[in-house]
């Protein structure tokens, strides 16, 4: 049975390690270009009011410059426009040298001494993703850092009005938070970009400021969204290499109809095109360029500030983020342009497809598509160039003179840029005003590019497959062949529309003649969100794409799609896979928040299996094998399922709302703009179902982490016997009961006065030691034994009667009593040895807010808001009171019966509860706890 258990529980750890491995280590290398600094990086600090600085003295703003540079602003006398960078969790101030350097550089190559004033604020790296306390207060200073920003800016004649704020992490979600101030002046800042910021949810919800924060925010942003229009949010996540904060999570909860808050992911990024990890993303060249470039564009040449027109703020972000078209923002050409009237630059095309290559002298080339011959047949008009230049060169005529074009219309708007060349697909329907196309070919410059342009049958370039089934592990494939005798070709990903698929797609290009064609661009488009991926390679190859999304579809109508830029008279096999490990990595990317709670689970039920041992046959069970029974997904995830059932039914909605619960806790978001579904949509059911798999992960890292802890246990014990007297008695690392009570006041005290979680580590620790004294005593005692085989031997099987200890008051045979001594001390190690087990989860959950405590200690030795205040007192006295426990006192408790019952229920209610609100497990572990406590006195 231990054997089949260890079996179980390693392929359970196995699954665990390859969902871990390819959460962290299973994407793309990093293809970032590092930033560099030309001269040695200055921060200097900004003076502050001596009532902000008494108020925050851990906190600080520093204004970045380098070389001449930071000379010149020495006295604080700026003329630029003022950024300010918002550091996220345990982030530094420093890591505003990326931006400001490369803004620094871009500045001296700008006309009319156009630059920024990079400023950055000190949060003294705290851990504001785990620990809430301090959020409210860096927002606070936030506001007063604005302030003070813009009184150095007093002497000129047009001084700014707002800041621009840059947040990476937590940092972009403070910036957010400055509007919930009820003193906020919302016309200081306009304009907010974040990188990397949970914005829909924390990641994890480790105390309860936290979420009160989060939901602050969120229903300032989504109640009041109407007097919020005018500022401008951009947010970009990191992508598959950011695994600390998920680009769901990114996503901004906002109204469907706002157009001034934009929610992306980095790799769909003109010009970046790359995969992110959580700080690469502030110092990644291609994204701080893509950023830098729309400062400058959003600048008003009058003011030589950032301007507050929202429209042409939305145009310039489009530009550099999402599109990217030739024309720049702000550029409108309307009127006809005028073509001059070269006979020999003229060729008319009346074939099918164009492919041009120019040649090495420059000269004037233009092809003339009709288009009275194609509307019927065609659909589309799709053209290509490798040429780079952001000029316009698609056009529609509207006078014609002979074989040339004399007036046309610009229609080079909607051109997009890929990595390795500038697209454009026209439709015909809309080009009813226009009798002609031409495409401006010239290379006037001598530069050498090549132009591909074809009619298309919208119906003919797209194909559809369905993808495999999530179960099907990779054994089936869906395959499609595409016979290209297209440019571009469009297949849609039948039923790929959630974040829990995922798949290996196999692209694999052969051509008949060998020569040089453009690269082809494979893309992973996601209708429902700006998270496309984009991978180019040369013809002819074999590719591997990952197939993963990181947003589900709500309406579940269709699924993602794969566009395919390819080379002409060339033929592709597209083959689909399911792949295992990056299910596993979606399903702890999206759950892995659950698999705590299910540890807790497991342990509770752990502990609730060695009390119903005590309680039928007065002796402990071996702790292994009680962590192994503790996979009850029978028991626990049916009752939460039924129960979710239960309240999809009006009525029973009113009678739960009626008794004042919470929400159901076991959904995380999935959706980009899950603010705003009231109701739970079909595609979340899989979480549900996916429960049991979560459970037996929560249960695997209990039963290794129990093993650890117990051979932890056994080693410190090995070091600390030589330092205590040998000891035969049940009762070693017992404290009397006035020590008791002392060591409970002065730990609540502590609590009090400093910081709860250091009290109940302290508390943990002397439980830690009764454990370590009970390991030692069972060590001795073993040792004694060795003189009397059998007798060791039948305790070693546990064949002795649990009553030989009275039977031993009538007998004068010392190996029997040290047999029942060493029973009894192996029965109170394996209770101790699970509570140990349980008791680790609230010194954990509370370790965030330990650390902030010791960091700041130098500004402050209470720390305040104090999440573990609620707990404390009970907590340490149930620690302490269980510290005196033994299986004896248990089985003569009249309150065991009833304390058997309550972990099953409590197991439960956490899985229901907690999921997304981790810091109640310590609330129901304290709930099994306390009852188990009382046992020991009644």
């Amino acid at each position: 049975m231990k054997l089949a258990a260890v079996a179980f529980y390693g392929l359970a750890a196995g699954l665990l390690a390859v969902g871990l491995r390819e959460l962290l280590t299973g994407f793309e290398e990093n293809r970032c270009s590092m930033t560099y600094m030309f001269e040695y990086p200055e921060y200097r600090r900004v003076a502050l009011p001596r009532r902000v600085a008494r108020l925050y003295p851990a906190y600080g703003l520093y204004l970045y410059g380098e070389g001449v540079y930071a000379q010149e602003t020495r006295a604080l006398k700026l003329t630029g426009a003022p950024v300010l960078f918002l550091p996220g969790n345990a982030g530094s101030y420093k890591q505003a040298r990326s931006l400001g350097s490369v803004a620094l550089r871009k500045a001296e190559t700008m006309e009319g001494g156009l630059h920024f004033n990079v400023f950055t604020v000190d949060f003294n790296e705290e851990l504001v993703a785990l620990y809430g306390g301090s959020l409210l207060r860096q927002t606070h200073f936030l506001h007063e850092s604005i302030k003070a920003i813009l009184r150095l800016y007093k002497h000129l004649k047009t001084p700014p009005q707002s800041v621009v704020l840059v947040g990476h992490s937590m940092g972009g979600v403070v910036a957010r938070a400055l509007f919930t101030l009820p003193r906020f002046n919302t016309n200081l800042v306009s304009l907010i970009i974040t990188q990397a910021s949970p914005h829909l949810a924390p990641v994890l919800a480790l105390d309860p400021y936290l979420l009160d924060f989060y939901s602050a925010v969120r229903q300032k942003w989504v109640n009041q969204a109407n007097k919020l229009r005018n500022v401008t949010v951009l947010s970009v996540g990191g992508g598959y290499r950011d695994y600390q904060v998920r680009s769901g999570l990114t996503s901004l909860p906002c109204p469907p109809g706002d157009p001034n808050k934009l929610s992306l992911v980095v790799t769909a990024v003109p010009r970046t095109w790359v995969s992110t990890d959580h700080l690469s993303i502030v110092w990644c060249k291609e994204l701080v360029l893509a950023t830098v470039r729309a400062f400058f564009d959003l600048i008003d040449p009058e003011t030589r500030q950032f301007t507050e027109n929202s429209e042409k703020k939305l145009a310039v972000l489009n530009h550099h983020f999402i599109k990217h078209p030739v024309r720049l923002p702000g550029e409108t050409q309307e009127t006809p342009v005028s073509i001059s009237d070269l006979p020999d630059a003229w060729s008319e095309v009346n074939t099918l497809r164009l492919a041009y290559s120019t040649p090495k002298e420059g000269q004037p080339k233009f092809f003339l598509f009709a288009l009275s011959s194609r509307r019927k047949a065609y659909s589309h008009f799709y053209c290509r160039s490798n040429n780079l230049e952001m000029t316009s060169w698609v056009y529609g005529c509207l006078q014609k003179n002979g074989s040339s074009c004399v007036f046309a219309a610009d229609l080079s708007k909607g051109t997009e840029l890929l990595p390795p060349y500038k697209v454009l697909t026209l439709r015909l329907s809309d080009l009813s005003s226009f009798t002609h196309l031409f495409v401006s070919a010239s290379n006037l410059n001598g530069k050498q590019f090549t132009v591909e342009c074809e009619w298309q049958r919208e119906e003919s370039q797209t194909l559809s497959v369905a993808v495999p089934h999530v179960l099907s592990f990779g054994l089936t494939s869906s395959d499609v062949t595409v016979n290209s005798s297209g440019l571009l070709h469009t297949i849609e990903l039948q039923h790929f529309h959630q974040v829990y698929q995922a798949f290996r797609i196999n692209v694999a290009s052969q051509c008949k003649v060998q020569k040089d064609r453009l690269p082809s661009v494979y893309r992973i488009k996601v209708p429902w969100f700006r998270e496309d991926s984009l991978t180019t390679v040369s013809v002819p190859s074999v590719t591997e794409i990952s197939g993963m999304l990181h947003t589900s579809r709500p309406d579940n109508t269709s699924g993602a799609l794969l566009q395919l830029h390819t080379a002409p008279n060339c033929q592709y096999k597209v083959s689909i896979r399911t792949s295992l490990p990056r299910v596993l990595g979606q399903i702890l990317r999206f759950c892995g928040h659950m698999v705590p709670v299910y540890t807790a689970v497991t342990l509770l039920l752990a502990c609730g299996g060695q009390v119903s041992s005590i309680l039928k046959s007065r002796r402990a069970t071996d702790m292994s094998q009680m962590v192994g029974k503790g996979l009850q997904p029978h028991k626990v995830n049916l009752p939460v399922y039924i129960l979710h059932i239960a309240l999809s039914c009006s009525c029973f909605q009113e009678v739960w709302s009626m008794l004042f619960l919470p929400s159901m806790d076991t959904l995380p978001p999935t959706f980009p703009d899950v603010a705003f579904h009231e109701e739970e949509t079909p595609g979340e059911e899989w979480v549900h179902l996916l429960s049991p798999l979560l459970y037996i992960f929560g249960a695997a890292v209990a039963y290794w982490g129990s093993t650890l802890l117990r051979l932890v246990i056994r080693l410190i014990s090995l070091v600390l016997a030589p330092l205590h007297r040998p000891s035969v008695s049940r009762d070693c690392g017992t404290l009397r009961l006035r020590t008791q009570l002392l060591i409970t006041l002065c730990l609540t005290v502590m609590g009090g006065t400093s910081c709860g979680a250091l009290s109940i580590f302290a508390s943990f620790l002397f439980h830690l030691y009764r454990v370590l004294r009970l390991q030692m005593t069972e060590r001795y005692l073993r040792h004694m034994l060795n003189l009397a085989p059998r007798k060791h031997k039948e305790a070693e099987n546990g064949t002795i009667d649990p009553e030989c200890l009275s039977r031993s008051k009538e007998s004068n045979g010392t190996p029997l009593l040290s047999e029942c001594a060493l029973q009894e001390v192996r029965d109170d190690l394996q209770l101790h040895l699970c509570l140990s087990a349980l008791f680790t989860l609230p010194v954990m959950l509370s370790g965030p807010s330990l650390i902030h405590w010791i960091r700041n200690l130098r500004y402050s030795t209470q720390l305040n808001p104090d999440p573990c205040w609620p707990y404390i007192v009970p907590l340490i006295f149930v620690y302490m009171l269980l510290i005196n426990c033994n299986t004896l006192k248990l089985s003569n408790s009249k309150l065991l019966p009833l304390t058997s019952c309550l972990p099953l229920h409590l197991a439960i209610i956490m899985v229901t509860f907690s999921p997304l609100h981790l810091y109640r497990i310590t609330y129901f572990l304290l709930a099994s706890l306390i009852p188990l406590a009382l046992c020991c006195l009644l």
